[in-house]
């Protein structure tokens, strides 16, 4: 039972990454998406995608707090406008509906 939940665990693990990268990076949003990224936001998405995969069990508020833990590091690099930045975690953050329909 204990090797099953970890599978289970290690697979919504998968499911969330690999949900949050198809919302980012595919679609129309992905188009518009990749038409602004530059370096820092494909990094900050990076980080994201990499917590979420080292994770266990993810919900809405977990998810939230590691947003916005990791734009908290992006505050301070000098080559990231406020307002960028703002964007792209209100972007994060609205791609949570996304990843929870994939997971579930």
């Amino acid at each position: 039972m204990k090797k099953n939940g970890k599978f289970l665990g290690a697979g919504i693990g998968l499911a969330a990454i690999a949900a949050a990268g198809a919302y980012f990076l595919s679609g129309e949003k992905g188009a518009k998406t990749r038409a602004r990224i530059s370096g820092w936001t494909l990094k900050m998405k990076g980080e994201v995608l990499q917590k979420i995969g080292s994770m266990k069990t993810i919900d809405r508020e977990t998810y939230l707090r590691l947003v916005d833990k990791v734009a908290e590091r992006y505050t301070r690099l000098e080559t990231v406008s406020a307002a960028e930045l703002q964007h792209l975690t209100v972007e994060l953050k609205n791609a949570w509906g996304h990843i929870n329909k994939e997971i579930n």
